[in-house]
């Protein structure tokens, strides 16, 4: 039976050996890799710009990944390396800044862009840690004030109009019952007439 050549069995070993170590150094060193987010939840309103909060360290380089979840489906956003590329989605171009820290800026915000955004950190031997990051987005305040305002301005346009329709209506009726009451008058003072004259 041919056996393979000693260096060759060492040397796969070795290599074997060595990844195994640098996988678990990087799960078990302190700082191997972590994200904080200070805002988990954030709140904002059409045409705003806002700020997607991270800070990660790890032992290496890392890589980040930005993604957006919604009713309307799934978005990558943006992935860079720290020190090297950034490749910002084509939908996003010009409306993202991203930081070396991990962070992101979203400029001119939309309803559109209300959803879950999750943040993918992932070192450079493989280990990867997840956060997430809530944004709500709402309708400008003043544009709802302007729109009860108009909604109460044709209310009381409505309310007017039909307060001197009925007006026009009382009116017009009380005219007829003093020609109703005038007619009955005179027919009673003409049959009195009639009457005094037959006797």
């Amino acid at each position: 039976m041919n056996h393979p050549p000693r260096s060759h069995l060492a040397q796969g070993s070795w290599s074997s050996i060595t990844s195994t170590l640098i996988a678990l150094l990087c799960l078990s060193a302190p700082g191997g890799v972590s994200l904080v987010v200070p805002q988990p939840n954030i709140n904002a309103t059409v045409a705003q710009n806002i700020l997607l909060s991270v800070e990660y360290s790890c032992r290496g380089a890392a890589t980040i990944e930005w993604k957006h979840v919604s009713s309307w489906g799934t978005t990558k956003i943006a992935e860079w390396k720290s020190g090297n590329y950034v490749n910002i989605s084509t939908v996003y171009k010009g409306r993202v800044t991203t930081f070396e820290n991990g962070s992101i800026q979203l400029l001119n915000v939309g309803m559109r862009d209300a959803g879950y955004y999750f943040i993918t950190v992932t070192e450079e031997y493989g280990t990867n840690t997840y956060g997430t990051i809530i944004v709500n987005v709402y309708e400008i305040i003043y544009e709802d004030l302007h729109f009860v305002a108009v909604v109460f301005a044709f209310l009381a346009a409505v309310s007017a109009i039909l307060i001197c329709f009925m007006w026009l209506c009382n009116k017009s009726l009380r005219l007829c019952q003093k020609k109703a009451t005038h007619k009955l008058t005179a027919s009673t003072t003409e049959e009195i007439e009639l009457e005094t004259i037959e006797c």
